[in-house]
Parts: structure tokens; sequence; C-alpha cells
């Protein structure tokens, strides 16, 4: 009787510790779970404020697209270099700890980016204007005048789309790219680590609603990064260290530069704050009761059995490792040989290179097309990139589950999506406004007539004899809605005012035009777009917003296509080539291919201090549109040809065959939606734009 009291004694006691045990491991899973959601907002903070951010840091590094492009692929490069070892070793080790070092890195690969602007002295938008905060910033703009000569340290290398040098003078552009591979290989343990330690410890059948819920709250980063990104570039980039009256250039120019650097600390900062809860969670959680009583029995068996299956193990090692290569070989020539699902693979390689390189140039091909400023650009695109793709994602998953497609109903379904995103995507090509008219560069000085070519456009009498420095770029807008490159070459000889307010007077080159009011004053500052061009803009905001949601229908599709039309035990295998291949085909390259064809459409460079080609100051606007969407359509037109051939590739192979997207297929919905997870290239930049 005493023994079964004392049974019932230990009973109880042992009811409450197993109750405490499970509510610690609940509070363990919710810490890590929101821990990891903080991870998650400043990695696609970061990713947002890197891309948004890509105009800036051209300018204030005086660096060509191409240079840029390069910077923007290091993060892919940075990731490649550790995927291997995360892959491999990472469940292995302490995944929390693992992940908030990656937090670490992450965040000081930010700040690094960040730390160029403390040493590279105050920005100088302007050769002329040696900066002083005590002195009026406009008194060295030259006018014309017979008399004077130019300076014989001048030079004369103007750089009008030709002779395109790779030495931009400054390297400091190089910590910008060492600090985005940081943040490549800080980021990579965040997602396949912290994704398989939620599917490790959390309740059975609930690890697709966290995954869920983890990509809904990651979206709060990308808001975020478009609103601080918008309210950073209004700034000044020396800000706090200038006199801000003495800036005479607008948001609006094309020489300026918003304080970009300060989105870097801020998204650091964070990332470096998100990692401190992951250093107080355990290497696992307690498992549930039942898998417990499962182990007990392993727990109790004898130690020198234990030693004698560890010993056995060490002996066959060195066959495990042969077997283990043996099999990835054969694993991965089953995969290659595999023609679904290489021709899946291809069609994503080029979607994801088109993807990649429209996000990396759009902020810039909105400013330069459309005249918007940074700061607009970035709120505008935020605010419609968005919801669209998310709204597109959404929509996709839940027709696809809803209508339970076969498998090649769902590639149909694709197809379907992106030919529909494709068409919209065709009208870009009306929406391109006409060149702006430039004296100089597409009228001949005197605004009279065009030129054939905008490179060695000889001066006119009107300012042929004003000695000018052709490499100033000072534009003005003259009353006859022409801008001149400099008030020296609109043959201005005088000038009132001061600061923004400078107004230029007797320029010659407009008078020449022959207008009856010969208002011959000019103030500084590039013309307006046109009211056609205003009115183009408007339409291109309605198919971005098409084109963005049609191509997100198709995106989880495209997902279940990668490891559907493998083996199931090659699941994983093909997911990871795919991802792999997608960053070292499509990540690297693309921003930087896609830069230097950009680079051919600038009319205007400018000229570092080095005497070297700087960023771009005026582009071609019909040349740059033709580029950039030739350039997608391209990528994506080839895509949709081979969408066609693995259709009919996937009826043959599957004909007579029911596969119905039942249990399984509802189960790669789910796998789906957290795919972009699991596959960081993907999520990298379907959170961007």
């Amino acid at each position: 009787m005493m023994d079964q009291n004392h049974h019932s004694d230990k009973t109880e006691e042992a009811q409450p510790s197993e109750k405490k045990t499970t509510r610690n491991c609940c509070n363990g899973f919710k810490m890590f779970l929101a821990a990891l959601s903080l991870s998650f907002i400043s990695k696609a903070l970061g990713a947002v404020i890197m891309k948004s951010s890509i105009t800036q840091i051209e300018r204030r590094f005086d660096i060509s697209s191409s240079t840029v492009g390069l910077i923007d692929g290091s993060f892919e490069i940075g990731n490649l270099l550790v995927i291997v070892f995360v892959s491999y070793f990472g469940a292995k080790l302490h995944r929390p700890k693992l992940i908030g070092i990656g937090c670490i890195i992450m965040g000081t690969g930010s700040i690094l980016t960040a730390l160029p602007h403390f040493f590279m002295g105050y920005y100088r938008y302007s050769k002329d204007t040696t900066f002083n905060p005590s002195e009026n910033s406009t008194s060295n703009l030259p006018t014309c005048s017979i008399n004077q000569n130019l300076l014989p340290n001048r030079t004369s290398l103007e750089v009008v789309g030709k002779g395109l040098e790779k030495d931009s003078g400054s390297y400091m552009w190089i910590y910008v790219l060492m600090g985005n591979m940081l943040r490549g290989i800080g980021e990579t343990p965040i997602g396949p680590l912290g994704i398989s330690y939620i599917d490790d410890f959390a309740e059975e059948g609930h690890s697709s609603l966290y995954l869920g819920n983890l990509l809904a709250v990651t979206m709060i980063g990308p808001i975020i990064g478009f609103i601080l990104v918008s309210q950073f570039s209004k700034m000044y980039v020396d800000i706090g260290y200038v006199d801000l009256s003495t800036i005479r250039i607008t948001p609006k120019d094309s020489r300026w530069v918003g304080a970009w650097w300060l989105g870097f600390l801020a998204a650091g900062l964070i990332a470096i704050i998100s990692s401190i809860p992951f250093f107080f969670l355990p290497k696992t959680l307690n498992k549930p009761n039942k898998e417990k009583k499962a182990s007990a029995s392993s727990v109790s068996l004898p130690m020198k059995n234990e030693e004698k299956s560890q010993m056995a193990s060490l002996t066959k090692t060195g066959q495990n490792v042969t077997d283990t290569v043996t099999g990835f070989l054969q694993s991965l020539k089953s995969i290659l040989t595999n023609p679904l699902y290489v021709l899946t693979l291809f069609l994503t390689l080029l979607q994801a290179s088109s993807h990649i390189g429209s996000i990396t140039y759009v902020f810039k091909y909105v400013e330069q097309q459309y005249g918007n400023s940074a700061s607009e650009t970035s709120i505008l695109l935020g605010f419609i990139s968005i919801p669209s793709l998310a709204a597109g994602m959404f929509t996709g998953g839940f027709i696809v589950k809803k209508f339970k497609f076969t498998l090649v109903g769902i590639a149909k379904f694709s197809l379907c999506a992106h030919m529909t995103s494709f068409l919209f995507h065709l009208i870009n090509f009306a929406l391109i406004c006409e060149n702006k008219s430039v004296a100089g560069l597409t009228l001949t000085y005197d605004g009279n007539t065009p030129v054939a070519s905008h490179v060695n456009v000889p001066l006119s009498y009107c300012n042929s004899d004003c000695n000018c420095d052709p490499t100033q770029w000072e534009p003005l807008c003259g009353s006859n809605g022409i801008t001149y490159m400099s008030p020296c070459l609109a043959g201005c000889t005088s000038s009132s005012g001061s600061k923004k307010s400078i107004v230029f007077h007797n320029c010659s080159c407009v008078e020449e035009n022959g207008f009856q009011s010969k208002n011959n004053s000019m103030k500084l500052g590039e013309c307006p777009k046109s009211d056609d061009c205003k009115r183009k803009f408007y339409i291109y905001i309605v198919v971005q917003i098409l084109t963005l949601f049609s191509a997100a229908l198709g995106s989880t599709s495209n997902i279940m296509l990668i490891f559907k039309n493998v083996e199931p035990e090659l699941k994983s295998l093909a997911m990871g080539f795919h991802s792999l291949t997608i960053r070292t085909l499509g990540g690297i390259p693309a921003p930087i291919y896609f830069g230097a064809l950009i680079d051919r459409a600038c009319m205007k460079w400018s000229i570092n201090n080095y005497g070297k080609q700087g960023s771009c100051r005026l582009y071609n606007s019909l040349l740059y549109g033709h580029t950039f969407f030739g350039l997608t359509t391209g990528l994506k037109f080839p895509a949709l040809v081979l969408f066609v051939v693995l259709i009919f590739a996937m009826k043959k192979k599957y004909q007579g065959k029911d596969i119905k997207a039942s249990e399984n297929e509802t189960k790669a919905v789910n796998e789906a939606n957290s795919g972009p997870l699991i596959n960081d290239a993907k999520v990298d930049h379907e959170t961007h734009i």
C-alpha cells in the first residue's frame, strides 16, 4: 500500500515536471520564431536598401552601371562562398548560434558598406565648386567671357558615349563591394537553418503554418526599407556636415546624392540586434513526450553496446565517405539526365536573370526616363510592387490548390501566367519617352538643328569664342524648353542672385532661336519632361502592377515543377542545385551585363578628379528604354518557348497517368509557398521589388 502511495506521489510530481518541460519547450520555440522573424525582416530590409540605393552609390563613387552591377552581384558571390559549409555542417552544429553569428556578419557587412562615407570627404557635385560652407558655392560658376582662358590643369577628356574606361579613379567602392559580400555570407545560414529548426521542433503538422506566417512577417522588411530609402534620399549626402543652404542642386538633379549611408547603418544595427536572442537558445529543444518514450529504451541500453557501436562506426567511416560521394554523384547524374528537370532549370534561369536585371536597374530607369527623384521612385515602386507580388503569389497558390491541377495542368497554368506577364511587359516599349532637347547632345548649340550623333558636336557661333570647358555639367533650362550643359556653353555673360536662385543673363545661344520674347535669361536645372511623357508614366505604373501580379501568379507553380519532376528522394538535391545555378549564372552576371549595355546609352559622362570617366549624367532615353526592355524581352521569350517544349515533354511522359494534385499536390503547394524562403535566391529578389 505504501509502495502504491509512493508511486502515485512520484506520478503526481512527474506530471507538473512534464508540463513545465513542455511549457519551456513552447517558450523556447516561440522565442526562436520571434527572433527568426526579426532576422528575416532585417535580411529583407538590407536587400531592399541595397537595390534602392544603386543609383545613389553610382553617383557618390563616380562609377559606371557595370561596376555597380558587380557590387550588386557580390552578394551572391559571398553566399556561394559558404553555402556548401552551411548546407553540410549547419545541421550538425548549434543552429541558433550559427544564425546569430550570421546576423552579426550581415549587420557588419551593412555597416562596412556605409563606412566609406566617413572617409571620402565632402561630395563635390561640380568640379568647379570647391565646397566651403562659409563661401557662396555658386560664385565659381564660369560664364562666357571672350577674354577668359581655360586653366592649364583643365582636362578636355569629355567622354561622350565613347572611350569607356574601367578606372573610376577612386576605389573606395571596393569597401561597398566587400560589405555587400559580407552581407551575403551572413545571410546564408538564416534561411535554411532557421527553417530546418522550425521543421524539427514545431508541433506535427504546424510547420507550413509557421513558415507561411514567417513569409508574411518578412514583408515588413521591404515596406520599412522603401520608406527609409525614400526619406533618406531627400536628405543631402553630407547632411550634418555642411550648410545645406549653400547646396544649389535639388533631389531631381542627375548629380543629387541622398544620405544613402543612413539606410545601411540602420539595416546593420537592426541585423546585429536581431542576433542577440539566438545566443540564449538551446541547440535542440525538448522533444514531445511520445518521442521521449520511444527513445527511452535506447537510453537504457548498456554503455558497452553503445561503445561497441561507436567503434564499429569508426571503422566504417572511410567506406561511408566513399559511398556518400558515389551516391551524391549518381544522384546528381540522375537529375541532370532528367530532361524535364533540365528544361525547368533553364527556363527558370532565363526568367530569374530577367527578373534580377530588371530589379537592379528599374529604379534608375524610372528616374532617368520619367524625371522622378530617387525618393519618389523608391516609395512608388515599393507601394506598387509589394502588394502586387504578395497578391499574385497568394492567388496563384490558391488557384492551384482549389482546382487540383494535374502536374501538366500546373505547367499550363504557369505558362499562361508568364505569357500574360510577357504581353503586359511588351506594352513598356510604347511607354518610352522621347529624348530631351539638349544643346550640344541632341541639338546644335544654338538649338536650331537636330544632330545625327551626340559625339563631338561642334560649337556654334553663339559660344565659339567663350573658351568653355566642354567637360562641365551645370545644366540650365532656357525659356525655349531646351536644356544647356553649362552657363558658358549657353553663351551667358552675366549672373545675378546666389545659391539656388541664381539667374544667368544675356545667354546668346538662347537668343539665336528667334523667339519674339527675346527672353534670354536662364535658371539652373534641367528642363522638365514633356506632358506626353508624364502621361506615359501613369500608364507605366498600371502596366507594372499587372505585369508583377501575373508573373507572381506562376511563381508557386514554377517551384512545384522543379521538385515534382524528379524522384522524391532527389527533391532536396534538385532544389539545392537549382538555387546554386540561379545564383551562379543569374544572380552574379545579370546585373553586370545589364549595366554594361545600359552604359552604352549614356550621352554625357561625368569626369572625376582623376580625369577619368565617372557616372552618367544624361542617358539617351530611347536607347536606354529599348536596351533595358530589349534585354528582359530577350530573356523572357526563350523561357516561354522552353515552357511549351516542357509541356509537350510532360504530356509524352505522363500520358494516360492520372497525376492529381490531391494530398501530395496539396503538400507540394505548402512546400512551394515556403519554397521562396528555402530558395534564398528567389526570396532575395522577389522581396526587393
